[in-house]
């Protein structure tokens, strides 16, 4: 008995089919939903959806993040950003990575010594950029796992 399995993004539906198996990363960590799943609700962090069919992955799909609804006979995966491996370039994730890691030490030196209403924009500022390196990671560790 398969899994209905449904990924949106906001532009448009991505998967809509019968699967055997799909494995979701999770923020608290990667979930694999069978049929009969218990009811569960997740956010998403950066990574890979694996689409299983005949006990091997079908498909993979890279996700920026969104949220996950599971139910006993479905999985909804309503994502921010959706792509697949092949979409993504090494080349710029590189770049991008290496940008936001140079510019991480300076934020965070001003954030130390900043106060009041500035504090707290750098602290948000801090808090977008940590999220842009680890986006970033996690393309570059699909391309790695892809190019195997």
């Amino acid at each position: 008995m398969p899994v209905q399995f449904e990924l949106v993004s906001p532009e448009r539906l991505i998967v809509s089919a019968e699967v055997d198996m799909v494995v979701v990363p999770g923020t608290e960590g990667n979930f694999g939903v069978l049929p009969g799943h218990s009811p569960l609700i997740s956010t998403i962090r950066p990574g890979t959806i694996d689409i299983y069919q005949g006990g091997a992955v079908a498909e993979r799909i890279f996700v920026v993040s969104g949220i996950a609804e599971v139910t006993p006979e479905r999985c909804t995966v309503l994502a921010d950003e959706a792509m697949t491996p092949s979409d993504l370039s090494r080349t710029e994730a590189e770049r991008e990575l290496q940008t936001i890691e140079s510019n991480l030490p300076s934020l965070r030196d001003h954030l130390a010594r900043a106060q009041g209403t500035e504090r707290e924009r750098l602290a948000t500022e801090l808090r977008h950029l940590e999220r842009q390196q680890s986006v970033a990671r996690a393309k570059l560790q699909i391309l790695a796992e892809t190019s195997r």
